[in-house]
């Protein structure tokens, strides 16, 4: 037998070999039980369920100081709101501005027939002059002694006199030209071309965006905590999620007789709100601090009708629970009235909850 037989004679008997030996051990080897498997899966779905679970954002819920509020009706008007009336008389020749137009302040509403007054001007201008002339040649007199002092005092009173009579005959011209006394929006016109205006017929009305006022009446019980915090908010209806702060709020000092109530004057804060004159509103008065079991508003799920949470239980186990929420404060909490206790795991990302609690089911 040559040397290559040898070696393949070898090789061929130590696989033979550690083949019979897998076989017998194989079928020496103890079977693994059905309730063995069972339990390695459950562990192994236990770990990966504990996986999942401490993915999910948790937050507790605490107690929180919160301004104790009272919520009234109130209605939003302009801090701005004029007629313009007609200054001097004439007929209106042109108008430059109708309902709805925006218009800046200082802008030419309309004119009026300016001929009369324009002549006034021009006579009232050439007594000043006249008046000017001979307050000059009499102070010269009086410099070289040939006139007496009354007669300048008297040619000096002449020229104040003839100034005042130009300075009016100006003002009433400019008066036939109506100009916008701040920026806002033409709401009422009250005359047209070819009408004659009088002094004190109303010729606009208008109103400015630019600030603007909830008015209140509040109830004589509360207006002592009022007038102490001074603070409120303006909630919108429709969008109960949007709260604007006050600024500064006027209260009036004395009661209404028949309601026994004090009107209450609320500024919002320069700036687009939504909010224009007539809209009906909320405002949230604060009348104290008190304590308030609060939690994210990014933790709370609406579910059609349904004000839920997902609380997290000390096992890890997930379960949808509904609550009843009240106000919200401005750092993003809100106050839960029912429903859950304080220092209960919540989840703060309700949709991967809801993804874990249906592979939990």
């Amino acid at each position: 037998m040559s040397i290559l037989d040898t070696r393949s004679f070898k090789f061929l008997r130590y696989a033979l070999l550690t083949l019979f030996t897998a076989v017998n051990a194989t079928v020496i080897a103890e079977p693994v039980s059905v309730e063995a498997v069972e339990a390695i899966e459950v562990q192994n779905s236990s770990l990966q369920a504990a996986e999942d679970a401490s993915a999910i954002p948790l937050v507790l819920s605490r107690y929180q100081e919160m301004d104790r509020e009272r919520v009234l009706d109130g209605l939003v008007e302009a801090v701005h709101k004029a007629t313009v009336s007609a200054q001097t008389s004439g007929r209106v020749t042109h108008i430059y501005y109708d309902v709805n137009d925006y218009a800046k302040k200082g802008d030419v509403l309309l004119r009026m027939r300016d001929k009369d007054q324009k002549a006034k001007l021009k006579v009232s201008q050439a007594d000043f002059n006249q008046a000017q002339t001979e307050f000059n040649r009499v102070e010269e007199l009086y410099a070289k002694q040939l006139i007496a002092k009354s007669m300048v005092d008297k040619a000096e009173s002449q020229l104040k006199s003839a100034a005042a009579r130009l300075e009016q005959a100006a003002e009433n011209l400019e008066r036939t030209v109506v100009r916008a006394p701040y920026s806002g929006i033409v709401v009422k016109r009250h005359i047209e071309v070819g009408e004659t205006a009088r002094s004190g017929v109303a010729l606009f009305t208008g109103l400015s965006l630019e600030k603007l006022r909830a008015a209140v009446h509040l109830p004589q019980d509360i207006i002592t905590s009022v007038r102490q915090q001074n603070k409120a908010r303006i909630l919108l209806l429709g969008n109960s999620d949007k709260s604007i702060k006050s600024t500064t709020m006027i209260i009036s000092p004395y009661a209404d007789a028949d309601s026994h109530t004090f009107l209450v004057r609320v500024n919002l804060p320069t700036g687009d709100h939504g909010l224009y004159p007539g809209m009906a509103v909320k405002v949230a008065f604060s009348t104290g601090k008190t304590q308030r079991l609060v939690i994210p508003v990014d933790a709370v799920a609406y579910r059609s009708e349904v004000t839920a949470v997902y609380v997290m239980n000390e096992q890890n186990k997930l379960s949808l629970r509904h609550i009843r929420v009240g106000q919200r404060s401005s750092d993003g909490m809100i106050e839960v009235l029912a429903g859950l206790q304080e220092n209960e795991k919540v989840s703060l990302n309700p949709v991967m909850a809801a993804s874990y609690l249906k592979e939990q089911d």
